[in-house]
């Protein structure tokens, strides 16, 4: 149970925020009021536990009542909105305390563990974690991945999902990319894992009030049929699907030659 509302992060146009509860715990919050609605919340629980079953770093999530009076203080007024359209379940992950956003001129990552991530992310589709947004922390000299609610784009549109479960992946743009992700390391390692019993298990975890009412599916237990058949057929034709190629002409400058010698990058695990 929520018993604190801190401050909002305003990095996310889902506009979470960091609460305290009644475990003494502090986490960063998501909203079933937020604009994006709760498919954002299912694709956090899906992706998140799945990253976590692979053996990937992602803070820990659960499960969080919110009773709206709580933010009867909050001075913002879009804030209050928020927080009183989403009243009742919404999503915690675990807050790490004096984390830092990863940058890649930074910190230096495994070409064995970036290839980890890219063919996770290649997985489930996730568009988010690009060079213009990272979605990686480093926390203790770790890589941690964070913010997976735009990802398994086709949950939005569902009679497209057997089409996109075929859909090659450009990592072009990751903000791995550069670091020569070993993709064949990661599909050995995880390709077999994917199986219908441990995404049977993960889908188990989203809340049925947050999958109830999907248009084209007669229950909840339905629609986390559907989510375990996708990701096992793309998780059969992925590896074969993943290119890396010269990321975007936008991207921003980089740091100068005499400041990236003077700054070696440090590796992070």
């Amino acid at each position: 149970m929520a018993t604190r509302y801190v401050t909002p992060l305003r990095e996310g146009g889902s506009l979470p925020g960091i609460v305290e509860a009644d475990d003494l715990g502090t986490y960063i919050m998501k909203f079933t009021g937020a604009g994006q609605g709760r498919k954002t919340l299912v694709a956090e629980v899906i992706c998140g536990q799945l990253g976590r079953r692979l053996g990937l770093r992602v803070p820990e999530l659960v499960r969080m009542q919110l009773d709206p009076v709580i933010g009867l203080s909050e001075p913002d007024q879009e804030v209050q909105e928020l927080l009183k359209a989403s009243g009742g379940l919404n999503l915690g992950m675990d807050y790490l305390p004096g984390s830092l956003g990863f940058d890649p001129l930074a910190f230096e990552v495994s070409a064995r563990e970036a290839g980890r991530v890219v063919w996770f992310d290649a997985l489930i589709n996730n568009v988010d974690r690009s060079w213009r947004n990272p979605n990686l922390l480093v926390w203790h000299g770790e890589l941690w991945l964070i913010d997976h609610g735009a990802a398994m784009i086709w949950h939005h549109n569902w009679p497209t999902a057997e089409k996109a479960a075929s859909r090659p992946y450009n990592a072009s743009d990751h903000v791995l990319a550069t670091f020569g992700p070993d993709l064949a390391a990661a599909a050995e390692e995880f390709a077999p894992r994917i199986t219908e019993e441990l995404l049977t298990e993960i889908t188990a975890d989203v809340p049925d009030e947050w999958l109830v009412d999907e248009p084209g599916f007669d229950s909840p237990d339905v629609l986390r049929q559907a989510y375990v058949k996708t990701l096992l057929a793309r998780a059969r034709t992925i590896s074969d699907q993943i290119t890396v190629g010269e990321p975007t002409k936008d991207k921003p400058s980089q740091a100068p030659a005499w400041l990236a010698g003077k700054l070696p990058r440090r590796a992070v695990k």
